[in-house]
Order: C-alpha cells, then sequence, then structure tokens
C-alpha cells in the first residue's frame, strides 16, 4: 500500500475530485495555501493499494494541467523600494506536485 499526497491548483480540484470518486479511489481533501505564489490549492491524501498506483498517477496528469498566469511580485521587505516597480511577470503554473510514500501500516476503525 502507498499513500499518494497529491497538490493541486484550485482550477483542478473539482474535477480532480469527480473523477477520483468516479473512478473508486478514497480521498481526503484539505484546503491549503502554497508558498511561492501565495495562492489556494487544495491537497488529496489517498491511501491506495500499490497495484493501483499508476492508474492513479495517469489519473492526476490527465485532470491536472498547467497554464500561465500573470503575478505581481511582492514588494522587497529589505533594500531599496524607491526604485522597485511592480511589473506583473507571466509564470506557469498548475499541474500537480505528487509525492507517493510506502505505508508500513494501515488501519481502518
Amino acid at each position: 500500500m502507498k499513500m499518494v499526497i497529491a497538490i493541486v491548483q484550485d482550477q483542478d480540484s473539482q474535477n480532480l475530485m469527480s473523477q477520483l470518486t468516479k473512478n473508486n479511489f478514497r480521498t481526503t481533501k484539505l484546503a491549503t495555501t502554497g508558498g511561492f505564489l501565495r495562492a489556494g490549492n487544495t491537497t488529496f491524501l489517498m491511501g491506495v493499494e500499490d497495484d493501483r498506483v499508476q492508474d492513479l498517477l495517469s489519473l492526476i496528469n490527465s485532470t491536472c494541467r498547467n497554464r500561465d498566469q500573470l503575478v505581481t511580485p511582492v514588494t522587497p521587505m529589505s533594500g531599496n523600494v524607491d526604485n522597485y516597480i511592480p511589473y506583473p511577470v507571466e509564470v506557469e503554473v498548475g499541474g500537480a506536485t505528487v509525492f507517493v510514500m510506502p505505508i508500513e501500516q494501515f488501519h481502518q476503525f
């Protein structure tokens, strides 16, 4: 058995949740916040049998997409802010960050 932790952008979370339910993957959904863009995202926690891990990864890959987004950099906390002009910068966001970890024991009460 494996513990799969998938961190996805909020725009993809509803579609992913629907696909997980449709494909009989049990999950716990947490609202989280990313550190880089300080934007909301969703973290899914799933206990998965070893033989279904690849199916789950394929499902996440096909559901969570990268997209370009304009962001305005945060004002620097130190240094000279007189010359700082926050121009929007286009960055790639989205997709999914997935961790797959072995589970030593699993109990369901």
